[in-house]
């Protein structure tokens, strides 16, 4: 049965603050910063590399999924969906893995039940479950020695909500939601917004998902999984990530500055050729 796709999960929610920064107060870095070991430019995913989702966004979908079929569903079945191209948006997941079980279910249903379980009463669903992952200080480190940007497949209801919770918001130039991105992923266009015009090969994206090394693997930016260590996701995703070119495999996002560190030059391997990131 066909899933209905959309553009956007909701209707952007009004917020005080802007979902990006000011475009004459970008973080870019001067000459005098540059470090040849490491990229101009470092752009995130979210789900899964900044924020531990396991009791947030993926509980949300499972109870989605049993909610519909009273069926007992798995991580492990969630994950083999994550495997897919195309599944990054958890509402397009769960209405085709609860068609896939034989049930009548609309998009909207989905979504209607998806955001009640999330968000709950108050703002006291799932949501408060999730974790931010990267250190303050070695975001921080890395602020003065890159650019940091964001693309995720969030929208910027839920992108604000982690910000401002998280109080990390003025550390990224750049915030690419749904919103913003004329495609979602896979389609390579928020990674192509963020650079703007520059070299890919300056940029290093870091996801954990299919979607997200396809989306790389389009724009041409260089790609690191980020996976914990002995997790489904990783003995599901880890082989193959690495087959869609990722340089390495992270068990958290906080090993970054030490492997940028191990690096002689901006020089990485990819796959059996070498991938060098441009200099200014």
């Amino acid at each position: 049965m066909k899933t209905r796709k959309t553009k956007n999960r909701a209707i952007p929610i009004p917020n005080p603050h802007s979902h990006r920064r000011k475009r004459g107060k970008k973080s870019r870095r001067s000459s005098a910063t540059v470090d040849p070991r490491w990229p101009i430019v470092i752009i995130f995913d979210v789900d899964g590399v900044l924020v531990e989702t396991r009791e947030s966004f993926q509980r949300t979908a499972l109870e989605t999924v049993q909610f519909f079929t009273k069926k007992r569903v798995t991580m492990r079945e969630l994950h083999a969906w994550k495997n897919r191209p195309g599944f990054n948006d958890d509402w397009i997941l769960c209405t085709t893995w609860v068609q896939d079980l034989g049930f009548k279910v609309t998009f909207e249903q989905i979504k209607r039940k998806f955001q009640e379980l999330y968000w709950g009463k108050g703002g006291k669903g799932n949501v408060v479950g999730e974790r931010w992952l990267l250190s303050p200080a070695s975001l921080r480190r890395l602020a003065r020695r890159a650019e940091l940007a964001i693309f995720t497949g969030r929208y910027y209801r839920e992108m604000d909500y982690t910000l401002d919770r998280n109080k990390v918001r003025g550390l990224f130039s750049e915030i690419m939601t749904v919103e913003r991105a004329k495609r979602p992923k896979p389609a390579p266009d928020g990674l192509l917004k963020i650079l703007a015009g520059r070299d890919p090969a300056i940029a290093l994206y870091l996801g954990d998902n299919v979607d997200d090394a396809l989306a790389a693997q389009a724009a041409g930016v260089p790609f690191i999984g980020v996976l914990p260590r002995n997790s489904e996701e990783r003995r599901q995703r880890g082989a193959l990530l690495r087959r869609l070119g990722a340089l390495t495999i992270l068990g958290h996002v906080n090993e970054l500055e030490g492997w940028l560190k191990r690096l002689p030059s901006r020089r990485v391997v990819l796959g059996l050729s070498a991938q060098i990131f441009v200099k200014r």
